[in-house]
């Protein structure tokens, strides 16, 4: 085999691996993903369950990046203490570590087993969860046969006079090669791909031990990049947690380089084989950081708040000032009139997620500054809604064919709902919250729970939504309307349940009763309008009746 073919062999299995490990995740977040959100949005209880729980989601999606976007996405709305999200963060490290292990098993036995039964399942699948159970099963097995193929690719090198050149040089050169780990590791966008590339090598016989270790060190460091450079446009709290975590991340890999070239250390106790050492020094790596670095959560997110202050108030001012995406000179060309408008639909859905996640926040604080901060982004949300009313009539009175007509009264439908779950927020659930705390009203534990529940959900449909403005994805306008009749569901479990409550005498459920259940109502309200957003689509695809009401009760 030439050179150029096995790097071409070896490149295709690096993408099929990365493609499986995407297919795996989004199968996972389609499925599961407002259970996954509900678990990040709770870990605010301590350093050592948020690290727990970084785990688990890590190694559920198989991806730390994934859990730092998620867990970014709720310090920005100030729902995740920065100390408590450094301490997620560290437990996905070490989730995406045991993922590696977990694959650097011989389980290669199990891939013919999940083609077959994914693929029934997501060819036949009767709902949602089956079907994407079955994307999740198709995804593993690709993944293994990524892993056998890379072997198969690598084999050659054995042979190769050139990389045995490579790899002598960078063994006596252990900085560039942590260096080179790095980049190779934000290049690909994959940790857990870069890695296992690595054991493969080490497998093959072609990577000694400790140039792999030095690799996976970089590869740990390049893994905080990507995080870095995906959270760079954000707002100032969720880049405070990725830039924690790379503080983290980089000290202790530096650190280990450090202790590696210093006092060389018996590999031989990690494993008999080189793959083995690198897998279980990776796995070593980030244990030994979730030990040291979660005392140290505190302190450093004292020294990320200093690193990365707030704006002053002219700066904050500057940075708040909103460029419309509304253009006069675009009203001519309604494909771009059209497209300014989405953009305009997505700005409002950001906006309505800004006053929407703090909302059981406040319930619990009862905040006066903060339901006047909530309060005022609801002038902004009526200001673009009239603004999109007006531009998309104006753009309607050009000759557009049937297809711009009807996306112009859809924007324009979209823009009336953002708006009245603006308003079913700021009349409704911010009074409700001032209620609760001037009258001192508490919840039971029970009460609370199914309400934040509730919360959780309505939030991820939310942000199902505003992807769904995006990609126009049928799969996704399908999940949305299904979530609405399971969130229908919730309402009257947690309605019933809250009534037994009452007959039990339970005095906290007694006086908090009316709060609670127009709590449940005013959610069920935002998840309808909401869900409303992905009625076109369905309806275009013949998958959306036009009447809930029985044919045969109507005859």
């Amino acid at each position: 085999m030439t050179v150029s073919l096995m790097l071409l062999h070896l490149a295709g299995a690096v993408t099929l691996l990365l493609f499986a490990v995407r297919m795996v995740r989004t199968g996972v977040e389609r499925a599961h993903g407002a259970g996954l959100r509900r678990a990040i949005g709770r870990a605010r209880t301590g350093a050592v369950k948020s690290a727990a729980i970084g785990v688990g989601a890590a190694v559920v999606l198989q991806s730390s990046t994934a859990v730092a976007i998620l867990g970014a996405g709720f310090a920005a709305s100030g729902l995740l203490p920065l100390s408590v999200g450094l301490a997620l963060m560290l437990g996905a490290d070490l989730g995406s570590a045991l993922v590696v292990r977990i694959l650097s098993f011989d389980i290669s036995w199990l891939m013919p087993i999940a083609l077959v039964v994914g693929g029934g399942l997501f060819l036949k699948g009767r709902n949602r969860e089956q079907r994407q159970t079955g994307r999740i099963l198709i995804g593993i097995a690709l993944v293994l046969l990524s892993l056998r193929l890379m072997g198969e690719a690598t084999a050659p090198l054995r042979e190769g006079s050139f990389f045995s050149l490579v790899v002598d040089y960078l063994s006596g050169d252990l900085l560039t090669g942590f260096l080179l780990g790095a980049l190779f590791t934000w290049a690909v966008h994959s940790s857990v791909g870069a890695i296992l590339l690595f054991v493969t090598l080490a497998a093959q016989q072609v990577l000694p031990a400790e140039l792999g270790i030095v690799l996976t060190l970089g590869a740990n460091f390049g893994g905080g990049l990507i995080a870095l450079g995906l959270t760079r446009g954000g707002a100032l709290e969720s880049r405070r947690i990725v830039v924690g975590n790379m503080l983290f991340r980089g000290a202790g890999a530096f650190t280990a380089l450090a202790v590696l070239i210093a006092f060389d250390p018996p590999l031989a106790l990690l494993g008999a084989t080189a793959a083995e050492q690198i897998v279980n020094a990776h796995v070593l790596f980030n244990a030994v950081l979730v030990i040291v670095g979660l005392p140290l959560c505190l302190p450093m997110s004292r020294a990320v708040q200093r690193v990365l202050a707030a704006p002053t108030e002219t700066e904050g001012t500057l940075a708040e000032t909103r460029i419309s995406a509304l253009k006069r000179e675009a009203i001519d060309v309604p494909n771009l009139a059209i497209a300014g408008a989405t953009r305009e639909l997505i700005g409002m859905g950001e906006t309505v997620q800004r006053m929407l996640t703090p909302v059981m926040e406040l319930y619990e604080s009862g905040s006066p500054a903060r339901i006047a901060q909530t309060r005022a982004l609801d002038d902004e949300l009526d200001k673009v809604q009239a603004d999109i009313k007006l531009y998309l009539a104006e753009v309607a009175r050009k000759r557009l064919d049937t297809a711009d007509v009807q996306r112009c009264f859809e924007l324009t439908g979209h823009a009336i709902s953002l708006e009245h779950v603006g308003d079913i927020i700021v009349k409704d659930l911010l009074s409700l919250a001032e209620k609760k705390r001037d009258r001192r009203l508490r919840f039971t534990p029970d009460g609370w729970r199914e309400l934040t529940d509730l919360h959780q959900r309505v939030l991820a449909n939310l942000h199902l939504t505003l992807n769904l403005l995006v990609s126009g994805d049928r799969e996704t306008a399908r999940q949305i309307v299904e979530e609405k009749d399971r969130l229908r569901q919730l309402e009257r479990d947690s309605s019933s349940r809250h009534l037994a409550r009452l007959r039990e005498g339970s005095i906290d459920a007694i006086e908090s009763s009316e709060i609670h259940l127009e709590t449940i109502r005013h959610y069920k309200q935002i998840n309808s309008l909401v869900a409303t957003i992905a009625y076109p689509i369905l309806r275009e695809s013949g998958e959306l009746l036009d009447s809930r009401l029985s044919t045969t009760a109507a005859e």
